[in-house]
């Protein structure tokens, strides 16, 4: 049956999950008016009745410890608010077995359509089906989910975003020496960055050396960090693929005091990269838009569960922050 539009709700109340799962902070960003340069959405696609009632949303995301995720899921929540959508937020905490439960749990409740941020691209895709013949469509943000169960894949090519920095990390060494790399080898985005890293700098005669997995959880990043920066013999250069990754490093950076030997790129600004950025040995970030990332994911999860359609693919471009430029990119830092 065709679904009955609604008209645009600016106060809606988002639920989010409370007992078995993890709950987002709340949306922290100010509107125009109290001075923020966080980007607001620029379109809100209109609702209409769901299911049960409401339309509701279910965000499957990875972890809500980093900045990177909670600016995507406070981005969706902000169009959900403005659309009058239920939102329900489920971590995953790391763990993809964690994201096909709650995709069960989101099929039983009779939600009308599902956001994820995959941990495991292939191993999510078995609750990718379930869910398109229950009729729900399912919108992947930020990790790509090959399979023609998906209706709309938002996000960013992470192979592409890891050969700029490839680039900027071989101007940098003037495609020369060891570069080791802090990784998430349970991350198939990330290691979608390693390779697209990994071959551009090889490919400019750069060395890849030592790779250490930090399993995208910060203090287990720092602990590979500290070690590869023990034992990188002539090592000079250090890749982080992720926002986890990037906040080891610098930490191991620091407790070492290791900033006149080392130089590095990574991914995903926070406080402590634009500190690497300010002191000068963090040479480069790729910055994806995580803002828009929220906003197109959840338009289309609305327009998706409306009957209404939504491109199959929508690109959102990545940034290379510096030392030089930093300044310009702070507003991804506001709480």
């Amino acid at each position: 049956m065709m679904k009955r539009a609604l008209p645009l709700a600016l106060g809606a109340a988002v639920a989010l999950t409370l007992t078995a799962c993890d709950s987002a902070s709340s949306s922290d960003s100010k509107d125009a008016s109290g001075g923020s340069s966080i980007p607001q959405p620029t379109r809100v696609a209109e609702s209409c009745d769901g299911t049960n009632g409401k339309l509701k949303v279910g965000l499957v995301t990875i972890n809500l410890q980093a900045l990177y995720f909670n600016q995507i899921n406070n981005a969706a929540k902000n169009v959900a608010d403005k659309a009058g959508v239920d939102l329900q937020i489920i971590s995953g905490n790391d763990d993809s077995v964690a994201q096909a439960n709650a995709f069960d749990n989101l099929i039983a409740a009779g939600v009308d359509a599902i956001i994820v941020d995959a941990i495991d691209t292939d191993g999510i895709k078995p609750s990718v089906v379930k869910a398109k013949n229950a009729g729900i469509p399912v919108v992947a943000v930020d990790a790509t989910i090959d399979d023609p169960a998906l209706s709309t894949q938002v996000g960013t090519a992470n192979a592409e975003g890891g050969a700029k920095i490839g680039n900027t990390l071989a101007d940098v060494a003037n495609n020369t020496g060891t570069v080791g790399i802090v990784g998430a080898l349970n991350s198939t985005v990330q290691l979608e960055r390693q390779k697209g890293f990994t071959e551009t700098v090889t490919g400019r005669g750069m060395t890849v050396g030592t790779v250490v997995d930090g399993r995208n959880i910060q203090e287990n990043a720092q602990t590979a960090a500290e070690n590869l920066l023990t034992g990188g013999g002539d090592m000079k250069y250090v890749y982080a693929t992720g926002e986890p990754a990037l906040i080891g490093l610098v930490a191991a950076v620091n407790s070492q005091k290791a900033q006149d030997r080392i130089e590095a790129v990574g991914w995903d600004l926070s406080d402590q990269a634009v500190g690497g950025l300010k002191a000068g040995w963090l040479k480069g970030v790729v910055q994806q838009n995580t803002f828009e990332f929220g906003h197109e994911a959840m338009n289309s999860a609305i327009d998706l569960a409306c009957g209404r359609g939504a491109p199959a693919n929508i690109p959102v471009p990545t940034q290379i922050v510096t030392p030089e430029n930093v300044a310009d990119y702070m507003y991804y830092l506001e709480k």
